[in-house]
């Protein structure tokens, strides 16, 4: 009788414990150890075992795939942009107003001032996330992933240099760093005898937009990326975290802080005008005859016209036919690099 009241006992606790536990929510079998593998909670389900060491592994495989889908990108924007790099929100550029020439040193020095007021660039923040659903690691699916992680690292790789050459078009209404338009008719100019003007760097026009560039420089560009963090991979993976207990969804992502902007002005003549012979020849002369405070010539030659696939055929026509329509030299033939890109329409 001892013994079966004691059976009895046992059996009266067990259903107890068993009949509190509340139901699951059609997630499958399920084990759960609060200890886990290394204070990690661990998770049985399916075929494959979630625990520290396969997310770890998870990760790794993604962030794998994300950097080679990154290191696949070819980037262009140092063509006209410079990297700066940041330390805080928010930098200044005014300096930025005159290019920089060495002068003879008669009497006191002269000094070349950085101004700070209205010459700022502020970083902003950029993310990319990728949720996977817990039944697909469970299922060991996680194959299906590899190139969705490969393309988000071409798509965060490829961001710079869309900011970058999507900000050139809007210099016709952007102010650069000299409170007036980065393509206008009325940026701070100067004459052979240093009588300061009115200079040009637009063709007006209304059509689609072309640019002729001094690309020549390695530390000056007409564009300006400002770089405070470059793209890192994160992520929230582990079964306990709130997106996990909530959705059902372990998440991957990149966070980066930059920023695109414009740089010197007198690098660049921007135009909406028609591209012909004679429209080329009116921006090189103005882009090349820019004088300093002083009166000496500013070394600025015509490097590059960059333009979009829309005005493809008539840059082709302007510098890539060595012989004009009546047979005559074309003597802008080749007189600078022609970039195309379908970014700028």
């Amino acid at each position: 009788m001892k013994k079966l009241s004691i059976l009895i006992a046992l059996a009266t606790a067990t259903l107890a414990v068993l009949f509190s536990i509340p139901a699951m929510a059609d997630v499958g079998a399920l084990a759960w150890s609060p200890g886990g593998m290394g204070g990690m909670p661990l998770i049985a389900l399916g075929g494959m075992i979630i625990n520290a060491d396969t997310l770890r592994a998870l990760q790794q495989g993604f962030n794998a795939a994300f950097m080679q889908g990154f290191g696949s990108v070819k980037s262009t924007l140092d063509l006209i942009a410079m990297r700066v790099p940041s330390s805080t929100l928010t930098e200044n550029y005014g300096w930025m107003k005159e290019l920089p020439g060495m002068r003879e040193w008669i009497g006191q020095r002269v000094i070349n001032n950085l101004e700070s007021a209205g010459a700022q660039l502020t970083n902003k923040h950029y993310e990319h996330t990728i949720g996977v659903d817990r039944d697909n690691i469970s299922d060991d699916r996680l194959g299906i992933f590899t190139p969705m992680f490969s393309i988000q690292g071409e798509t965060v790789a490829r961001h710079p240099d869309e900011l970058v050459w999507g900000m050139l078009p809007k210099g016709f209404t952007t102010k650069g760093f000299d409170g007036q338009y980065f393509f206008d008719t009325d940026h701070v100019g100067y004459t052979a005898e240093g009588v300061e003007t009115s200079w040009s760097n637009t063709g007006g026009g209304a059509g689609a937009p072309w640019f002729l560039m001094d690309l020549s420089r390695s530390f000056m560009k007409p564009m300006i990326l400002q770089d405070r963090q470059k793209a890192e991979f994160v992520s929230l993976n582990r079964p306990d975290d709130t997106n996990v207990f909530m959705d059902r969804t372990f998440l991957f992502g990149v966070d980066a802080r930059y920023v695109a902007g414009f740089g010197f002005h007198q690098l660049a003549y921007g135009s909406k005008a028609a591209l012909d012979a004679a429209s080329f020849a009116a921006a090189r002369l103005d882009l090349e005859t820019q004088r300093r405070p002083d009166g000496t010539p500013l070394p600025v030659m015509a490097s590059h016209l960059v333009t979009g696939p829309s005005n493809r055929a008539a840059a082709e026509a302007v510098l890539m036919k060595e012989y004009l329509a009546a047979g005559e030299t074309n003597t802008n033939y080749k007189a600078v690099n022609l970039v195309i890109d379908p970014r700028l329409g």
